[in-house]
């Protein structure tokens, strides 16, 4: 049984996040896991910079938090068994830092291309995993066998 699992959430595409949702709430249902999603938000490029409010990042990281929390609300979760993070910078690469700050046993993705090729990039972490897709193909799950220190 899987007792922290990871979601990352695209807050642009709902839809296609609600498999990776109901399908993380169904495996941490039998041993009553914790769930931690997080959603990255991608750095504003400098050339835009200057065309945006001073507070632009600000406000994103804002709408994003009030979204993640409606999708936590939405679980019907205790607080005890659910949280949410809002980070920044490349998706690979804060995905793979949340999963190494909070050592999950699976991560359940929504994948935009069924292929995979989006995700299988994330499937170079430095530590012992199984990807699979699912049946519909439209989002992963990556069982973590161990964590390195």
């Amino acid at each position: 049984m899987y007792k922290k699992i990871l979601v990352p959430i695209d807050l642009a595409d709902p839809d296609l996040a609600k498999p990776a949702v109901d399908t993380a709430l169904m495996m941490a249902a039998p041993s009553e896991g914790t769930i931690r999603f997080v959603n990255v938000l991608p750095l504003t490029p400098v050339m835009l910079a200057e065309y945006v409010p001073p507070d632009f990042e600000v406000q994103q990281r804002k709408a994003a938090e009030d979204a993640l929390a409606i999708v936590v609300k939405e679980t019907g979760l205790p607080p005890s068994r659910v949280s949410w993070t809002v980070r920044q910078g490349g998706v690979y690469q804060e995905i793979l830092e949340e999963a190494n700050s909070i050592h999950p046993d699976l991560i359940v993705m929504s994948s935009h291309r069924p292929q995979g090729t989006r995700c299988g990039r994330i499937s170079s972490a430095p530590t012992p995993a199984t990807w699979s897709a699912t049946p519909s193909a439209r989002f992963w799950l990556c069982e973590i066998k161990t964590w390195l220190a």
